[in-house]
């Protein structure tokens, strides 16, 4: 008997989600406890669950604070869980940064900091240099978020408006040793990227961040400007003493994600294929892409023959221009529809791994080759739903939405379009 479609996308998604768990991909990574003190820090949405498997394996922390999203904290022994607002940074999240310098000042060369990071630990570390403000920093993440900057230019622009981020964290350990345990959840996996990289040198230069803010036509607070245009914003460089006893190691990754999602498939005995792991661009144009590629699968049994699953990860982007309500996986999954034109042999599922697309508590939704007539019988349209970046509330209506509530993990979008070849 052939799979439920549906029922083979959910496991799927689900089978990321869980190989990414820090339970299951954390411990083995662990080090030795140090001679000096173990100092515990770190940042992320899945931070929270990374510290509680650290606590449980070292008998004696001398400290410890990790800060991740509302809704996303665990009870913890020996590790304080700050929990404060992402995307758009708060003052919860700035008291805990600096919390957090002032724990990790004053160590000694044989204590050790164990930094705990992952995706989303840009916006919940926010401690701006002197001179900006909180509310400069959350004027131009908001534009930044909303003109389809890619995460890295997000970043860059971050690490050099941060008195945390671009390596200065780990510099004001100095001189203990730092490792850095990543769970990545951005295109390419670099380390830099992940949180802005508080633990790593960064390459890029103010010069880069202002190039990005002209770029996209984000307006400045006068503050923001001058440290950018006076290089009062530089970030630590390679090649920095302060970073000479600093490691960074990945736990996990998007692409181990997705070949644990393929597996199911192929147990299944649907051939699935990994079209990228770090795809970007504007969502609603992949949706596109995308759609033509599985519309050539069906009807010319090309690149690959149905049935199959091709499946993809990264970080989209979306150009907000509507006042709807969206996030980039389900925009991608409108787009993919539209595209489709309700082939009927084409299934589909979306979702951010953290259980959160956009700024809906909502990881993505489904798609089904009878959506667009469905929707239509309701009065909806499609494309109109597009335009208005009003993905989440077409999918809600339909009961498409896919709701996992926080996962304790983050490797970032899941896609995957089932070619049943039907039709």
């Amino acid at each position: 008997m052939s799979p439920d479609p549906a029922d083979l996308l959910q496991r799927m998604f689900l089978a990321a989600i869980a190989a990414a768990q820090p339970s299951v991909c954390l411990p083995r990574h662990l080090p030795v406890a140090p001679a000096g003190r173990l100092v515990v820090i770190g940042a992320g949405k899945a931070s929270a669950e990374m510290a509680r498997v650290v606590a449980t394996h070292y008998p004696a922390i001398a400290g410890g604070l990790v800060v991740t999203r509302y809704g996303h904290g665990v009870a913890c022994r020996q590790i304080e869980i700050v929990e404060a607002a992402h995307p758009l940074p708060d003052h919860l999240g700035q008291g805990a940064a600096q919390r957090m310098i002032d724990l990790v000042s004053g160590l000694r060369a044989d204590d050790l900091v164990l930094c705990l990071l992952s995706g989303g630990g840009s916006a919940l570390l926010p401690l701006p240099l002197a001179g900006i403000t909180l509310a400069d920093k959350q004027a131009v993440s908001r534009q930044l978020l909303r003109c389809g900057a890619s995460i890295s230019e997000i970043n860059c622009v971050r690490r050099h408006l941060s008195a945390i981020k671009g390596g200065r964290l780990a510099a004001a350990c100095h001189p203990a040793s730092v490792l850095s345990l990543l769970i990545s959840d951005v295109p390419g996996d670099d380390p830099a990227d992940i949180a802005s990289g508080p633990t790593v040198a960064d390459r890029t230069t103010c010069g880069d961040a202002l190039a990005i803010i002209e770029r996209f036509n984000i307006e400045l607070p006068p503050a923001v400007r001058e440290t950018l245009e006076s290089g009062r914003g530089e970030s630590i460089k390679p090649g920095d003493q302060r970073l000479s006893r600093c490691h960074a190691r990945i736990v996990a990754t998007p692409q181990m994600a997705l070949e644990h999602a393929a597996e199911i498939a192929r147990r299944a005995g649907v051939s699935a294929h990994i079209l990228g792991a770090a795809l970007e661009g504007e969502a609603r144009d992949l949706g596109k892409a995308l759609g033509g590629i599985a519309l050539q699968v069906a009807s010319h049994r090309q690149p690959f023959a149905p049935p199959c699953i091709l499946l993809s990860g990264g970080e989209t982007t979306v150009t907000v221009r509507g006042n709807g309500r969206g996030g980039r996986n389900v925009e991608f999954l409108l787009s993919l529809a539209t595209s489709l034109k309700a082939h009927p042999g084409i299934y589909a599922l979306a979702g951010d791994t953290d259980g959160v697309d956009g700024l809906a508590e909502i990881a993505g939704a489904r798609l089904y080759p009878d959506t667009l007539e469905r929707a239509r019988a309701l009065g909806i349209n499609p494309q109109q739903a597009l335009d208005n970046n009003d993905a989440h509330s077409f999918f809600e209506a339909l009961g498409d939405a896919l709701v996992t509530g926080p996962t304790l993990t983050n490797v970032n979008d899941f896609r995957a379009i089932l070619i049943t070849g039907a039709g």
